[in-house]
C-alpha cells in the first residue's frame, strides 16, 4: 500500500529520514510495519521531491526499488530543504510499474502523494474522470488511481481553492464513488503541509524546528502522534492542527 513521508520546517537533509533513521523510508521499503490491505514490500519504485530556489520543487523518481539506488543517499545528504516529500510504492495489481506512476507528483508548485488504493478502480472513478478537461485526461502520466487523484485535486487547486478544502473534497467524492478506499494523502507547497488519515495509518512528530508526517514513525523516539481516522493534519509555520475531514456533500460541490 506504499509508504510516504513529508517534512516542513527549518532546512534539513532528507537523508536522515530516508536512510539513517532506525525505521527510515528505506527500511519501510522492505520491512514495513503496517501494510494494511495486502502486500509485504514497497519495491515498485520511489520518489523524492524537495524545494530549493524558486516556487517549483525539484524531483527524482525511479521505477526500481529504493534499495537499488547507490547514489541517492549521497545526493539526499547534499540537500538541505525546508520542505520535502518522499515515497516508496507497492503497485496495485493491474496498474503499471513505471516511473511516472511514482509519487511525488508535481504541478503548480505542489508536491503530492497518495498512500492507499481506490476501490472498484477503474469503474468507480469513471464519472469523476469524465469531469476533467479532455486534454488533461488524455495526458495523464500513467493509468493509476494515484495519478487520477492528483489530476482531480490539481483542478481544484488551480481554480484557487484552499488546499485543505480541496483535499477534503477529494476524499469525500472518492469515498462516495469507491466506498472503503484508502486515501492517505500528502500535499505541500513548501509553506503548508497537509496529510489525511483515511482508512490507513498516519502519524506526525514535532521535532522542534520542524514537523514530520509519515505513514509509519521513522524512529522509536517519543512524540509521534497518530492522526485519527477521517482527519487531516495541517502543518504551517504557526504549528500543527488536527481537523475532521467533513466534505461538503451538496451537488454543487461534487
Amino acid at each position: 500500500m506504499c509508504r510516504h513521508v513529508a517534512y516542513l520546517g527549518e532546512p534539513r537533509s532528507p537523508a536522515e529520514t530516508l536512510f539513517h533513521a532506525p525505521h527510515s523510508l528505506l527500511v519501510q521499503s522492505y520491512a514495513p510495519r503496517d501494510m494494511r490491505g495486502g502486500g509485504s514490500v514497497n519495491a515498485d519504485g520511489y520518489g523524492l521531491g524537495w524545494y530549493a530556489e524558486g516556487p517549483e520543487p525539484l524531483r527524482l523518481r525511479r521505477s526500481a526499488p529504493l534499495w537499488t539506488d547507490g547514489d541517492l543517499p549521497a545526493l539526499a545528504g547534499s540537500v538541505r530543504s525546508h520542505a520535502f516529500l518522499a515515497a516508496v510504492r507497492n503497485g496495485t495489481t493491474g496498474m503499471p510499474v513505471v516511473e511516472a506512476a511514482n509519487a511525488p507528483f508535481t504541478g503548480g508548485g505542489y508536491l503530492f502523494s497518495h498512500n492507499g488504493l481506490v476501490r472498484g478502480w477503474p469503474d468507480s472513478m469513471a464519472e469523476l474522470a469524465a469531469k476533467l478537461p479532455i486534454t488533461r485526461l488524455l495526458t495523464l502520466e500513467a493509468t493509476t488511481d494515484s495519478v487520477l487523484l492528483w489530476a482531480l485535486l490539481r483542478e481544484r487547486l488551480e481554480a484557487g481553492e484552499d488546499p485543505l478544502a480541496a483535499v477534503t473534497w477529494l476524499t469525500g467524492v472518492v469515498e462516495e464513488s469507491g466506498p472503503g478506499s484508502r486515501l492517505n494523502l500528502l500535499l505541500t507547497d513548501g509553506r503548508t503541509l497537509i496529510g489525511t488519515a483515511w482508512t490507513h495509518s498516519l502519524s506526525y512528530r514535532d521535532i522542534g524546528d520542524g514537523v514530520l508526517v509519515a505513514s509509519e514513525p521513522c524512529d522509536d523516539e517519543p512524540g509521534w502522534t497518530p492522526v485519527p481516522d477521517h482527519h487531516a493534519v495541517r502543518v504551517t509555520g504557526a504549528g500543527v492542527e488536527i481537523l475532521p475531514l467533513e466534505a461538503d456533500r451538496s451537488p454543487e460541490a461534487r
